[in-house]
């Protein structure tokens, strides 16, 4: 089985912030707005919506084959798994930030003591993670890289053509 990653399509960001909501519910024990909401439990989002070049830009991590954050890491709280996905035993963080400095893609961020970035730990039944499947847009897609190279390629026609 080929390898999904969370790829995005900058042109159809809208800045809505619905991933960055998703991807916090998720990581709360409730596991839903209205039940993490009524047990006052709050999560920090492991995704960010940034501005590049004045247009909104989700910034997710693309767990790296060789990770920075891992390597950077100096007490082995930033961890990587056999699947190649990247997460933080948080229990060994000391807060020192290093892995938000060597990040290459601003996908770590700072919470109140120790990093937080994507721990993929927030899939659904369908195997799908809470940003992409909150995306309203489809800024977001969860597939292999030659299914986003192929999907990159595709003609495109001008909305004014498209109005027509």
């Amino acid at each position: 089985m080929k390898r999904k990653e969370i790829f995005v399509f900058r042109e159809r960001c809208m800045g809505c912030h619905s991933c960055e909501l998703a991807c916090a519910v998720s990581h709360t024990k409730a596991g839903n707005l209205f039940g993490a909401v009524l047990a006052g439990d709050s999560a920090y989002h492991r995704i960010w919506i940034d501005r590049i070049n004045g247009s909104p830009t989700p910034i997710v991590c693309h767990q790296c084959a060789n990770s920075p954050c891992v390597a950077a890491c100096p007490t082995g709280a930033m961890q990587q798994r056999a699947d190649r996905t990247s997460f933080l035993d948080e229990q060994l963080c000391i807060g020192c930030w290093n892995c938000v400095a060597e990040c290459p893609f601003g996908a770590c961020g700072q919470g109140e003591t120790v990093a937080i970035k994507c721990d993929r730990n927030c899939l659904d039944d369908e195997g799908v993670p809470a940003c992409v499947r909150a995306c309203p847009t489809g800024a977001l897609v969860y597939m292999t890289a030659a299914e986003y190279a192929a999907e990159r390629r595709k003609p495109r026609r001008p909305a004014a053509a498209a109005a027509r």
